[in-house]
């Protein structure tokens, strides 16, 4: 497949170029490629290299990504290209985002809808690496998907500069914006090479002005990134600037890639942060990686009903009305979308 120029980057003196995609804003010398190792400069000209080369593609509930309040029950054809602006050392997805040969088959965009069509999605989501970083790939497929009446949504980092965030978010549904370790900006420099989380920050209040829905995870990790100071303050922040209605996913690591020997968090610690996140004023908070846990659930924020029950990626009960209302007390809940019974596994309950 030919080279395809890449979008956002200015050209500089000497054929060097600066790329705008990523917060890093790199500059690049002729020959060379940026931190993300799949943006390189030829000539001046700055081309992706992943354009339209998938290195995963397969269907999965919208609740993987998590996505909770937006379309339960849908199904969402995930896309990844390779490549990462990252370089966390406990990567889930190591095998595929830090290896420096651009992999992957051809799987444009046209044809990437039509799988999701053939496959009876309602999305396409980008996600498993970064998708900031294959921005003109998922741009072109996400147009397309609106055009073919599916919605897009991305699984972040969050660390994209304001023209990019201004550039996808017509076409982009929804975004689960990715934290770890509470956004402590000691972590992020020494276990995932990033000098600057106040960038991601900024990208949340652009993808809101942006009219985009809104998840937030953070990943517990224990001892180095489980304070749950930075929860708190990470959980406030939400509060104050997405609303208290955004939902916030807390996970529970688990050990892989460089960072093998430090455990997985406790449950206690897990129910431990779930409980300050919940202190700092937000409606909706859940525990991620523990399956059958009650912190799963959705909870009425004005009487505590549990109006939707989950296991895992699985609804399992569903009391909403159709009006998306809690069914004892009548508070809307915020849930975008719909719920899409037919995708569900059986056996689930409605009442």
């Amino acid at each position: 497949m030919s080279l395809h120029e890449a979008m956002l980057y200015e050209k500089e003196n000497e054929n060097k170029v600066k790329c705008c995609l990523c917060a890093r804003r790199c500059l690049i010398n002729d020959d060379s490629t940026g931190f993300c190792l799949v943006r390189k400069n030829q000539g001046g000209i700055l081309y992706t290299l992943n354009y339209a080369k998938a290195v995963s593609a397969g269907v999965d509930p919208i609740s993987k990504k998590p996505l909770s309040h937006f379309n339960p029950g849908a199904l969402v054809l995930s896309v990844a290209a390779a490549g990462c602006n990252f370089r966390c050392q406990f990567c889930d997805n190591w095998m595929i985002s830090q290896d420096k040969e651009v992999a992957g088959r051809p799987f444009p965009p046209d044809e990437v809808v039509k799988s999701a069509l053939d496959s009876q999605c309602q999305g396409i989501s980008f996600t498993y690496t970064e998708p900031t970083i294959f921005m003109e790939y998922a741009y072109d497929t996400a147009k397309l998907a609106r055009e073919a009446g599916l919605f897009s949504t991305f699984v972040t980092n969050g660390y994209m500069t304001p023209e990019a965030v201004r550039t996808i978010a017509p076409y982009l549904d929804a975004a689960t914006v990715d934290f770890k370790g509470g956004g402590d900006p000691d972590f992020y420099k020494s276990v995932m090479a990033v000098p600057n989380v106040e960038h991601i920050y900024e990208t949340l209040k652009e993808l809101k002005l942006g009219g985009v829905h809104i998840e937030i995870t953070n990943l517990v990790v224990p001892k180095i990134g489980d304070s749950m100071g930075k929860i708190l303050e990470m959980a406030t922040w939400i509060k104050n600037y997405l609303g208290a209605d955004t939902p916030f996913h807390l996970l529970r690591f688990h050990p892989d890639y460089k960072l093998t020997t430090v455990p997985a968090t406790s449950i206690p610690d897990m129910e431990k942060a779930y409980m300050t996140a919940k202190h700092a004023g937000l409606n909706y908070v859940y525990l991620g990686n523990v399956p059958g846990h009650a912190s799963e659930d959705t909870y009425c924020p004005n009487c505590n009903e549990a109006i939707i029950r989950r296991n895992g990626f699985d609804i399992t009960q569903w009391k909403l009305t159709s009006d998306m209302r809690c069914p004892v007390c009548g508070q809307a809940i915020p849930i975008k979308g719909k719920l899409y019974r037919s995708n569900l596994r059986y056996p689930y309950s409605l009442l």
